[in-house]
């Protein structure tokens, strides 16, 4: 599993795993890798921590070892893609399948569907994508400004 993953990760990974390493044997309850996958910036539903558990044989009451760990966050993260999932919801609001959708519109629905945002943390968006406050928002741009890495200085 190392292989998918830079050191960076797997560092980022194990610190975070050996917080929930109480006994410190190696092994985290199955219980707490909910908490420990959403401290790593995924969101597995818990059906999803029932799937992972239930392909290593891991009871709800047991426990994992980092490698399973390390298998289990390789595949979370590759089913959970902001840019996919970004795309297909500004795609589901183009009735007209035009590629974009006008600034306003989307400041409303960021406001208030869903998780809403606040106004200023539409205007910090809008700043960091290039958005134009009474202009249109191009679906592909927008998803790609929005994913990119932040900057590590």
């Amino acid at each position: 599993m190392a292989k998918f993953f830079t050191p960076v990760q797997i560092n980022e990974f194990k610190e975070c795993f050996s917080l929930y390493d109480k006994k410190q044997k190696g092994k985290i309850d199955a219980k707490d890798l909910v908490t420990v996958m959403r401290c790593l910036g995924t969101s597995p539903t818990f059906g999803e921590i029932e799937r992972h558990l239930q392909v290593h044989k891991i009871e709800k009451t047991g426990e994992l070892d980092f490698s399973s760990f390390l298998t289990m966050m390789h595949r979370q993260m590759q089913q959970e893609d902001p840019k996919t999932e970004i795309l297909e919801a500004l795609r589901m609001t183009d009735k007209q399948k035009r590629g974009y959708i006008q600034a306003s519109e989307l400041r409303a629905k960021l406001t208030k569907l869903g998780e809403k945002l606040t106004d200023k943390e539409v205007d910090d968006l809008f700043k960091e994508a290039n958005v134009e406050s009474n202009g249109t928002v191009n679906h592909e741009e927008f998803t790609k400004m929005v994913t990119l890495p932040p900057v590590d200085y």
